[in-house]
Order: structure tokens, then C-alpha cells, then sequence
């Protein structure tokens, strides 16, 4: 019963620290980092071409791991609980199997937000796109925009 208790806390902690880690990685032009506040900024004026709705992935596409883990883990603890013997045995292997592929499920959907795909023409005729969180800010053509860079970062708004 201690391994299971373990397992299962052991799992939630997973979890957790995937969860949290997702929270502060921000393509949003409303968040700036310690190092990005207070820092000097070019700024261009352009008219917005057109904006497309886009899902940014917050890991790149590459799960951690540890929701499979995870889920994983929970899996095959539940499975395990049902039937006795040998069966208790086959459905904690089937439940550590739909717990891992739920548990990465899960992963990759936390880490997935709305973003902006937003095409300006700068006022010396050249385009850019620039891809953003979406933060409830709304971008139509024909807007007047300010695109913010400084480090290789640029932000769009109004």
C-alpha cells in the first residue's frame, strides 16, 4: 500500500511541475520577462494585412514526458485494483499503457494556446509576420499597429 500511495504522489508532482512549466513560457505581446522590462525598443508603424488564428505549441510539439509518465503510473496502479492474480497483473499493464497515451494526450493539449498570426505592411512597403499569444487584443486589416523589437523579439499592438 505504501508503493501505491508513492506512486500516486509521485505522479501528481509530475504532473504539477509539466503544468507549471508551461505557465511562464508567454509568446504574449502583454507579458515581458524581468530582462525584457526597462530595455530600450525599436518601433515601426505598419498597417495589418491580415490576421489568421493559429495554436501555438508552449513545448515545441516535444512532450516532457512526464505526462506519460504520469499517466502512466495512475494507470497502472487503477488497473491493478481490478481483478486478482494474474488479472490483476494483465489490467495494471493495460491501465499503465492508457494512462501513458492519456497522460501525453493531456500534456500536449495543456501546452497548446490561441495565437495570432498577424502579416503587416511596414510603412516602407516591406511585409512581416509576426506570431503572437492571443490576448483578447483584436487585430483587423487596415489597422494602424506599432511592432515593438528589441533581442529578436517583436510584439504587435495598437
Amino acid at each position: 500500500m505504501k508503493i501505491t500511495s508513492r506512486l500516486i504522489v509521485a505522479a501528481m508532482i509530475a504532473g504539477s511541475l509539466a503544468m507549471s512549466g508551461c505557465a511562464y513560457n508567454s509568446s504574449s505581446a502583454d507579458v515581458y520577462t524581468a530582462s525584457q522590462a526597462q530595455r530600450e525598443q525599436s518601433v515601426r508603424m505598419a498597417t495589418v494585412e491580415s490576421v489568421r488564428a493559429v495554436k501555438i505549441s508552449a513545448n515545441n510539439g516535444q512532450p516532457s514526458g512526464l505526462g506519460a509518465i504520469g499517466g502512466g503510473a495512475l494507470g497502472a496502479v487503477a488497473g491493478s485494483r481490478i481483478g486478482g492474480g494474474t488479472g490483476s497483473i494483465v489490467t495494471g499493464i493495460i491501465g499503465g499503457i492508457a494512462g501513458a497515451v492519456a497522460g501525453n494526450a493531456v500534456e500536449n493539449g495543456v501546452a497548446m494556446r490561441d495565437g495570432l498570426e498577424i502579416t503587416v505592411r511596414l510603412d516602407n512597403g516591406d511585409y512581416r509576420a509576426i506570431t503572437q499569444t492571443a490576448t483578447g487584443e483584436v487585430f483587423n486589416a487596415g489597422d494602424r499597429v506599432r511592432l515593438l523589437a528589441s533581442g529578436g523579439v517583436t510584439r504587435v499592438t495598437h
